[in-house]
């Protein structure tokens, strides 16, 4: 069978990635697919950098304020939705680009992961949710560091949930979860991906753009909004970066600088954490975001990337 060509733009917050999405499918026909675990969310939009409608510029834009946040979400929900959009956009003569920084939830959907639920146990998964209450989720990840070392470095101290999974998993089975995604991929990818990670020489470089944008976040609003939907997060949603850092704030515990300082800091070490988990893919194009004087000659280079990949992809 034919493999369906897709594009992937993935890189760190910040790096532009919902623009170079919108410049692709303006020049090659495509439609987006957004990679993004906390764009799903409707209303959550300053928070998340959610496209608005003049940064999509008409350009169809597909898992972008699809739930409630009151409503969980799950790596499996994503990869069945984005599965599903594909076949839409394709059925249309379209491209897919799919564009996020989720790394797991792209990594899931390329490479054809088979999310099958292993067995749970109600009274293992109580027995962590006790101790993050007690000794905190950071002592759980380290303990996931010592058993599956290259599952918890995508992880943070906010996904709690998928930490508790991931204990949960090897108790109960004394598989980790890297080998379960291993063993999970079943069938081959019925993608033929061209994958451009954008990049950032120059780390600082990376960090002023993400300061410029939490100021013009709280500018626009953020304050209002974390106050407004922080209550009503979901165990997903609440995972957020840009709610919890101001709770101080809210709360009359933290001066506003503190608290924006905070979610500064957080989104950092955010930013650092997916150009680890991107670094490992080595099919990957890079595009080094600090070396370009013009953003045409960056748009022009990516464009060039993917019409020689599906090129060659073709001829073969």
């Amino acid at each position: 069978m034919k493999k369906i060509p897709i594009i992937v733009i993935a890189g760190p917050t910040a790096s532009g990635k919902t623009a170079l999405g919108v410049e692709i499918c303006k020049r090659i026909g495509g439609e987006v697919v957004s990679a993004d675990s906390m764009q799903i969310y409707k209303g959550m939009d300053i928070a998340t950098a959610k496209p608005s409608p003049e940064e999509m510029q008409g350009i169809p834009h597909h898992l972008i304020s699809i739930i409630s946040p009151e409503e969980t979400f799950s790596v499996a929900d994503f990869k069945t939705l984005a599965e599903k959009a594909i076949d839409d956009i394709t059925s249309r003569n379209k491209i897919p680009v799919i564009v996020g920084g989720t790394g797991l939830y792209i990594d899931t959907l390329v490479n054809n992961i088979n999310l099958v639920e292993s067995s749970t146990d109600p009274a293992v998964r109580e027995k962590l949710e006790k101790r993050a209450e007690s000794e905190g989720a950071q002592a759980l990840l380290d303990q996931l560091k010592i058993i599956d070392p290259e599952y918890a470095e995508g992880l943070h101290t906010n996904n709690l949930k998928r930490i508790i999974r991931a204990l949960e998993l090897w108790e109960t089975t004394h598989v980790t979860m890297t080998e379960q995604l291993i063993k999970s991929r079943e069938a081959p990818s019925p993608y033929d991906t061209v994958y451009i990670c954008l990049e950032c020489e120059n780390r600082d470089y990376l960090y002023k753009r993400i300061n410029d944008r939490v100021d013009l976040m709280i500018k626009a609003g953020l304050v209002e909004e974390a106050k407004k939907y922080y209550s009503m997060c979901s165990s997903t949603a609440v995972q957020a970066i840009g709610y919890k850092e101001l709770m101080p704030y809210l709360n009359g515990e933290k001066t506003l600088d503190e608290a924006v300082e905070s979610l500064k800091q957080s989104t950092r070490r955010y930013a650092k954490r997916q150009l680890t988990w991107f670094r490992r893919h080595d099919e990957a194009e890079r595009l080094y975001i600090d070396k370009y004087g013009s953003y045409q000659s960056f748009v022009d280079d990516a464009v060039n990337i993917i019409e020689n990949k599906m090129k060659g992809n073709g001829d073969e």
